[in-house]
């Protein structure tokens, strides 16, 4: 009888073990290709920050050290900072219209949004540098109405490139706050308008407490991935504007300085995963997700 009892209540823990070890046999070759492209190059690369072109911590020291290098830095903390503000401003509306309006015509609005995202990054900076340039419709407009007597100087400035770059994130910050918004009960709002709030005080006290993980997850991503942006700011920015993955491809190809970029790509991945480090323990996992 024991041994009968014995036998039921092993099985389920076999199977299980044997569950648990074939999903991770699955997940091997993806480990695999993982830990071959991305993480052995990083590897290598953040080796040769502490080895050349002398052993130690010289190029960090020298990179911390120089205010050039951290004017750089500040200037691409303060883009990516007014990039994510900006499009959660812009964001956050069109995120709650598309939530709101028939579907037929939020469809067109996805469109619109895939349609810039699928489009070519240098052919979209492209036509912002002809927008936005002295001579550009933009000015010509302006002119036009009547609104300004000169050209606004609205390339190779830190106005070129927020613009620039805002127009990019956008649609990585609506998607995840459409999300959330999605998931929300009407009925929420519809009892804050029987309790006697406002629309201000719904929108301030209900929605944005409800909606902050996707707000949260929206600006995490607009920021990390406006803080490793290449060709926009190079091409809107200019010099005087220089951001540190401009630094960094500086230092490989121009300078051929590893060492110098690698300690520049450390600074870059640690501030990342900080960055993630901080949302996980305020948001958690599931509500980062608009669970």
């Amino acid at each position: 009888m024991l041994s009968r009892i014995d036998a039921q209540t092993t099985r389920p823990q076999t199977a299980a073990r044997i569950r648990r070890s074939t999903d991770f046999d699955l997940t091997l070759p993806a480990l695999g290709l993982l830990v071959l492209f991305f993480v052995v190059p990083v590897v290598i690369l953040l080796a040769r920050s502490v080895t050349e072109p002398a052993p130690g911590l010289g190029n960090y020291a020298e990179l911390l050290g120089s205010s050039t290098y951290l004017r750089i830095f500040a200037n691409t903390f303060i883009v990516s900072g007014l990039v994510t503000l900006v499009s959660l401003v812009i964001g956050f509306p069109v995120a709650w219209a598309l939530a709101i309006m028939p579907s037929r015509a939020a469809s067109i609005v996805f469109a619109i949004l895939l349609l810039s995202m699928w489009t070519n990054l240098l052919a979209r900076t492209y036509a912002w540098m002809v927008l936005l340039q002295r001579t550009g419709v933009i000015n010509k407009m302006l002119m036009g109405i009547g609104l300004i007597d000169q050209p606004l100087p609205l390339v190779n400035n830190l106005t070129g490139v927020t613009i620039g770059m805002t127009y990019i994130m956008l649609p990585f910050i609506i998607l995840p706050l459409y999300g959330v918004i999605r998931k929300l009960d009407p009925a929420i709002l519809q009892a804050a308008a029987l309790c006697g709030a406002n629309r201000w005080q719904a929108l301030t006290r209900i929605l944005l407490p409800l909606t902050l993980p996707g707000m949260a997850a929206g600006a995490l991503m607009v920021f990390v991935m406006s803080l490793g942006y290449f060709v926009t700011p190079a091409l809107l920015g200019g010099t005087a504007n220089m951001m540190l993955a401009e630094l960094i491809a500086q230092f490989v190809q121009s300078l051929v300085n590893w060492g110098m970029g690698g300690a520049a790509a450390l600074v870059l991945l640690v501030v990342t995963l900080a960055l993630y480090a901080v949302q996980l323990r305020f948001f958690g996992t599931d509500r980062m997700g608009g669970g």
